[in-house]
């Protein structure tokens, strides 16, 4: 089973931020899962919220920042919101980039940037899996490049995005874990689709999801996996 640190180690360091990727490397993850937003000047950053508003100094739409006055925002005083190519180059291939679409129109520029660490960096597709609530992105993923893995996420409706996954041909569905049962984890796999569910941190919880046979789990704390 996959050890999937969310926002980097969450639960240890600030959400997103490379010291929060760096903690999750040093807790052994096999990958990790992050969110990305476009800037007004069109760079790929890492956050979660369209706006700056939570988790930053700053307020406003993170879309409606260059990427140098992103940088001035600073995360609990101290912290740069960094840029996928940064965390990329952070973690240099040694784990896998789950890669959230979160703002829009970043489906275009993610595969971009993919296509150029696999054919400059000597990366490979087998370190990049691309998911999203938003399966219109999802779709133009697909169609902009067919090898990019992608990863259906759903907090709701469990049913819908099998089929769904199926019919983009997903490497693996994402769902909020309290959707997931056994027989529902069964009917996952006889589709040949992979199960990372999201985000379990109790050890209840974790114990309880490992006994479906899931494929890996996405956690704030991945050093309880």
């Amino acid at each position: 089973m996959l050890k999937i640190g969310h926002r980097g180690a969450k639960g240890h360091d600030p959400e997103n931020t490379i010291i929060s990727f760096q903690k999750a490397m040093e807790l052994g993850v096999d990958g990790i899962e992050l969110d990305v937003h476009l800037t007004a000047d069109n760079h790929l950053v890492v956050i979660h919220d369209d706006t700056v508003n939570r988790t930053t100094s700053g307020t406003g739409l993170v879309s409606s920042y260059t990427l140098d006055e992103l940088k001035m925002i600073l995360i609990d005083s101290q912290h740069e919101i960094p840029t996928l190519e940064e965390i990329l180059n952070l973690i240099d291939k040694k784990i896998f980039v789950n890669i959230e679409l979160k703002g829009k129109n970043t489906a275009k520029s993610v595969v971009a940037l993919i296509e150029r660490f696999i054919e400059e960096r000597n990366w490979t597709y087998n370190h990049f899996l691309v998911s999203s609530f938003d399966w219109m992105a999802l779709q133009e993923v697909r169609t902009l490049n067919p090898k990019i893995a992608i990863g259906v996420l759903t907090q709701t409706d469990l049913a819908l995005a099998i089929g769904f996954a199926d019919f983009i041909q997903a490497k693996s569905i994402h769902p909020y874990f309290h959707l997931l049962t056994l027989e529902k984890a069964e009917i996952i796999r006889q589709k040949g689709l992979l199960i990372f569910p999201w985000t379990i941190n109790e050890m209840e919880d974790i114990q309880k999801i490992k006994s479906f046979q899931v494929d890996g789990i996405i956690s704030d704390f991945p050093d309880r996996l």
